[in-house]
């Protein structure tokens, strides 16, 4: 809608007309407060406004009437959404069919006066208020956010997010998560803190399909719920399933199936579910077998005049607080709580849950076949320690204002009791359970455990929930949870106090300093008694929270069986759904002490985490060189470049004379300037600044018009994405000391194993590699080479230009700014020794770097000093080194790289070729040799003649290092240094030369040049050039980004995916099970290897 359109609406007077003139409801929306409800009726095109704030329980006071009659014309035009602010702000869309062609807001509190956006509001496919009452719309592939502060009836947007065209749009919730649907994955974004993460996979599901099909299945068959006083939760419904995702821990806890009212109501007794499963449930239809459920629940309702007796559950809406009932045209008020007591009363009373067996009621609840107790995983994850301090600081509190030992202690909940015995060498736990309140008590479990001494060490308990209780005793706090469908009592969490405390000051203390925080401290290397790591290893939760803990501590305790436990569980959990990733990061972040002590873990690692598929296949416009193209799902920012094309629309639409000669005059800027022009724009597109926008047009549009139809070489083909399995792996710690870190930055994963060849034999070592060259590393790379080239500049010109050409004050100009370039490069040389001396000083290329730039520093000094070039030898060296240092740059790519790998590797191999060792042994023929002083007798010869004065090259065997230099050059087939002997005279010389020369120089040179070639055949050469340009990533994240920058999401990323030909993937599988490397039994390959068709006889 242009800014010049108007529309009129009808207001009709609440008192005087029926809502919608007696139509049918066909929308319902309410404002995010719950302050205001708007309805729709197609029949009559109008949309009624009801106070809900204002008005009890029953029927809503009707508030306005709209007629949109005058603004919907046509038979196929129908409104799209709408929503309503909690300040009576009212947004609407309509279209053609499902296709929306405009947007309408109206201020209902100011005269029913229009408001315009700074940005054409058309096309938008959603439209939403949030907590905030922030304005959110969603058009062209942007979020925008706006301010409902009003100024000229007009809103500007305050930020814009650019969503990637692939990403296709669900919903929007109030507390600003956006929801996506991306290959069969759902992903929630938080507009605040602008990470993503992946609430749901389903790789099998469902296979690619049109687009326009796609969003109308999303829009028919996906919901999700999220509780904004429960941010740990997220509900989905997918078609008749609804399935429960923590974020917390990052994994599915639950799944019921609709139709299914047993199910349903096992969920329902957990009061912390209701608000995310009520807006899911509702409304339900009559041919859905819970609808028996609802129908039980709601007569209660409807039998105490709480509801119409004709109001069905079909036209029943729930939100957060209330639930909202439809009935001849009129809005119903219902109290959530009720419904939610009615719930419970049903519950407790239902026969059907009473007399059933648990075991049966959740077999099979997991999707994909699983048979976990989820029940009773979902009863853990909703009692979680960490998230009711305020429980345990109560006990605290309790014990402070009563520090006795106790022998025995109990509490009772509802039907369950706990009792806690500390006698003797006895500690012992027992849980009784009662059907009613009549009825008896009954042992249902119980845990006992001996101790060597006799001790009194209880001193309080406390309840979480009914099945999960906190004991306080003298050396540790436990808690302990009861699984009823199992009957048996598992310890969930154990801290042992770090002192003896027999007095009350002491405990005062002890709490203080351990328990005092908002969450419970984890647990060190004191903590894992042997029955709690039972608990942690077979229960999926605990080991997502304790896991990485856990498998520390049997590393340094050198506890094989358990590392080889834990590593077998969390491969486990992974490969029965993918939804599982989470569990990869347990081993990822600890993989630096696999590597330094069970490195055989990383290799069995990279095997079965090879080809982890995050999508089917599906094409798209693809370029050869983009095959393991690593990328993030994310949002980028583009408020100045959306609010230029704002600038632009309004100039085309309202100056159109000055639009066209500002047009004119920047296509004559661009084609003098041509170079810098696509330079520029360039740089602006690779980080995201501009892109292509084609709804007007401006200063960039001609870079994208040349850029697709003359510079893309794009092609069509097909693409597999796969998940890199190193989670977490990048990732620095988010406590850090902005100082520190500059003298001792924190490590990671990553730069802990450089080293490990195992890591980048696979198509996860390289892309991650890719990934960090593609964010940041040749970036700075490109800033290190330009310092270090004109480093190299100034001090070689310096050293190398004519007198004739420079004079001294610019050659003393040049050394002096070598001096200071050369300090520069040399301080983060400093760096790498004070983090790691050792490492350094095992390095040989630092020794030869530290040469670079020290050897020109004091050249130039020197000079300064001097102001004589007598120093050629250390001018000749600072330039070498200088030299050699510039063509090491190239190592960083692979064409280079790849041969430079092969010569330091062959090299590190034949090193022990060369190596001389001190030979002392008395046969040696060089220890045994006469040696002969001469001297004058005086006696004249009569025979005179000339010779030649002797000197160290006319016998070059007489010093040990001349005489390998002579072994050299003869090596080399220059044998000067025999020549001064005759042959003839001496003929054991010449029976040596010719043994030496079978023996050195045709075998053994020979010999050398086979174990060369062995050596180039059996090191990996693409494997040894990832891992130095690793060491080149690794160095630059540690000593050239800044401490912040190694905490930006976009650039460390807890996951990432990338992209492979499908064609290439095919190859490299077959490579693969030729190789014998590919695991047949893996039902993860195995329909991998369906899809690529790809036959396996194995």
């Amino acid at each position: 809608m242009s800014q010049t359109d108007e529309f009129s609406v009808e207001i009709y007077d609440s008192n005087s007309d029926v809502p919608h003139k007696g139509n049918p409801i066909t929308k319902l929306e309410v404002s995010p407060n719950e302050k205001y409800l708007i309805t729709y009726s197609h029949e009559d095109n109008s949309i009624a406004i009801w106070d809900v704030e204002n008005n009890d329980e029953g029927p809503l006071k009707l508030d306005k009437t709209l007629d949109l009659n005058d603004t919907i014309k046509g038979t196929n035009n129908f409104l799209q959404q709408m929503c309503v602010s909690d300040d009576k702000k009212l947004v609407y869309t309509y279209g053609y069919m499902d296709q929306v062609e405009q947007g309408v807001i109206y201020d209902m509190m100011n005269n029913n006066s229009e408001i315009k956006v700074d940005c054409e509001f058309k096309y938008c496919r959603y439209c939403t208020f949030n907590l905030k009452d922030e304005l959110i719309l969603y058009f062209d592939d942007i979020i925008y956010i706006y301010s409902v502060q009003t100024k000229n009836n007009k809103w500007n947007h305050k930020k814009a997010y650019r969503i990637p065209f692939y990403l296709m749009l669900i919903s929007i919730s109030l507390n600003d998560k956006v929801y996506f649907f991306f290959n069969n994955s759902i992903y929630e974004w938080d507009l605040n803190t602008e990470k993503v993460i992946k609430i749901f996979d389903n790789i099998k599901g469902m296979k690619y399909i049109e687009e326009w099909q796609l969003r109308k299945y999303i829009k028919k068959n996906i919901r999700i719920s999220r509780d904004e006083n429960n941010e740990n939760l997220v509900c989905l419904r997918i078609e008749d399933r609804i399935h429960i995702y923590t974020t917390e821990l990052r994994i599915h806890v639950a799944s019921l199936h609709l139709n299914d009212a047993t199910q349903l109501n096992m969920f329902i007794k957990h009061p912390v579910l209701c608000p995310l499963l009520f807006p899911l449930l509702f409304p339900l239809s009559d041919n859905i077998s819970s609808s028996k459920f609802w129908e039980k629940c709601l007569s209660h309702l409807r039998q105490s005049d709480q509801l119409p007796k004709k109001l069905f559950q079909d036209n029943i809406q729930i939100t957060n607080k209330y639930a909202f009932g439809i009935l001849d045209g009129n809005i119903w008020k219902i109290d959530l709580e009720k419904i939610k007591s009615n719930m419970n009363t049903l519950y407790k009373n239902s026969d059907e849950l009473n007399n059933s067996n648990s075991d049966e009621i959740i077999k099979n609840w997991y999707f994909d076949n699983e048979t976990f107790e989820t029940d009773d995983r979902l009863s853990i994850i909703l009692s979680n320690p960490y998230s009711h301090m305020d429980i345990i600081h109560a006990l605290f509190q309790e014990v402070l204002s009563d520090y006795e030992y106790k022998e025995e202690l109990e509490v009772i909940q509802n039907l369950i009791r706990w009792r806690v015995i500390n006698r003797g060498l006895t500690f012992e736990v027992q849980v009784f359970k009662k059907l009613d309140d009549s009825s008896e008590w009954s042992l249902i479990s119980r845990i006992t455990k001996e101790y060597q001494v006799k001790v009194k060490r209880l001193l309080g308990i406390k309840l979480i929930n009914d099945s999960t209780i906190v004991i306080l005793s003298r050396y540790c706090l436990r808690i302990y949870h009861l699984n009823e469908n199992r009957k048996s009592i598992s310890l969930i969490y154990f801290c042992f106090m770090d002192s003896d405390f027999d007095s009350k000051e002491e405990f005062l203390n002890n709490y203080k300093k351990q328990f005092s925080g908002p969450t419970l401290p984890y647990p060190n290397d004191d903590n894992y008694i042997s029955d709690w790591v039972s608990s942690i290893k077979n229960n999926k939760e605990m080991i997502l929270k304790y896991g990485v803990e856990l498998l520390e501590y049997a590393i340094k305790e050198h506890e094989l069986e358990l590392v080889d436990d834990i590593y077998k569980k969390c491969i486990g959990y992974f490969k029965e759904e993918n939804n599982n990733i989470a569990f990869l990061s347990i081993f990822t972040s600890t993989i630096h002490l696999l590597n330094e002590h069970y490195p055989e873990y990383i290799s069995k690692y990279s095997s079965d985490t090879t080809m982890v598929m995050n999508s089917l296949i599906h094409p798209i416009d693809y370029n050869d060189s983009l095959h393991l193209d690593p990328f993030q799902i994310e949002a980028i920012n583009s408020s100045l470049w959306v609010r230029y094309n704002a600038l632009m629309s309004r100039l085309k639409y309202n100056h159109k004379i000055i639009f066209w000669l500002l047009n004119v005059v920047q296509i004559l800027i661009i084609l003098p300037l041509s170079p810098i022009y696509f330079a520029t724009c360039y740089l602006l597109e690779k980080f995201n600044f501009i892109y292509w926008y084609n709804r007007t047009f401006n200063l960039f549009n001609v870079y994208f018009y040349i850029k697709s139809t003359i510079f893309s070489e794009c092609k069509f083909t097909t693409v597999i994405i796969f998940t890199n399995p190193y989670i977490k792996f990048v990732t620095y710690p988010k406590d850090y000391n902005w100082f520190w870190e500059l003298i001792k930055p924190q490590s990671n994963g990553f730069v802990e194993t450089t080293k490990n060849k195992d890591i980048y034999k696979t198509w996860n070592g390289e892309a991650l590699i890719n990934f960090k060259w593609k964010k940041y590393g040749k970036f700075y790379y490109a800033i290190i080479w330009t310092g270090f080239m004109a480093f190299l500049g100034c001090f070689t010109v310096a050293a190398t230009a004519p007198q004739q050409y420079i004079d001294d004050d610019v050659r003393n100009q040049l050394l002096f700014t070598s001096i200071i370039l050369g300090f520069i490069h040399l301080s983060f040389e400093i760096r790498q020794i004070i983090y790691d001396p050792i490492k350094w000083i095992y390095d040989f290329w630092n020794f030869f770097d530290v040469m670079a730039f020290v050897l020109p520093i004091i050249t130039s000094y020197l000079w300064l000093r001097t102001n004589e070039m007598n120093i050629i030898p250390l001018l000749s060296f600072s330039c070498l080194f200088l030299d050699m240092k510039f063509l090491l740059f190239f190592r960083a790519f692979e064409y280079f790289g790849v041969y430079f790998a092969i010569i330091i590797s062959v090299a590190r191999q034949i090193i022990s070729f060369l190596e001389y060792t001190s030979n002392n042994d008395p046969n040696n023929p060089w220890n045994v040799a006469n040696t002969y002083q001469v001297f004058e007798n005086g006696i004249l010869n009569p025979n005179p003649y000339i010779i030649q004065t002797p000197n160290e090259n006319t016998n070059m065997f007489i010093d040990f290092r001349t005489s390998v230099f002579a072994m050299y050059k003869f090596l080399t087939g220059d044998s000067s240094a025999l020549s001064n002997w005759s042959y003839v005279d001496d003929p054991t010389l010449a029976i040596l030369i010719v043994l030496f020369s079978l023996l050195i120089v045709v075998y053994l040179m020979n010999l050398l040049i086979g174990l060369l070639n062995s050596a180039i055949e059996k090191d990996n050469n693409k494997v040894s050039f990832l891992i130095q340009k690793a060491e080149i990533l690794a160095e630059i994240e540690l000593f050239y980004l800044l401490p912040n920058q190694r905490r930006w999401e976009k650039w460390f990323p807890e996951v990432f995916y990338y992209q492979a030909s499908v064609d290439k993937t095919r190859e490299e599988i077959k490579e693969m099970i030729k190789n014998n490397e590919w695991d047949t039994n893996d039902e993860s390959k195995k329909y991998l290897l369906e899809l690529l068709n790809i036959e396996c006889n194995a």
